[in-house]
């Protein structure tokens, strides 16, 4: 999941977690960008590993809260990142 990926390491998104059929977080994230086959990479995080996360997804970023990041399922790329 997004809220697991190592800093400036980039993956694909799969999919992104909706619980329940009205789900707003799941919508407005997709909304966002955050779709089947986007890059993503985590730019930074607050301090000592705390909310928010710069995340950014195409060419746009975005703070993310590590409780909506981790609902972003990811496929890491083979070779990314160090």
């Amino acid at each position: 999941m997004l809220s697991d990926l190592p800093q400036r390491t980039q993956a694909i998104v799969d999919s992104v977690e909706d619980r329940g059929p009205n789900d707003t977080i799941a919508r407005r994230l997709r909304e966002l960008g955050f779709v089947a086959g986007e890059q993503v990479e985590i730019v930074a995080q607050g301090p000592i590993g705390a909310d928010p996360l710069l995340v950014q997804v195409g060419f746009t970023r975005f703070a993310l809260r590590r409780t909506e990041a981790a609902r972003v399922r990811l496929r890491v790329e083979r070779g990314a990142g160090a």
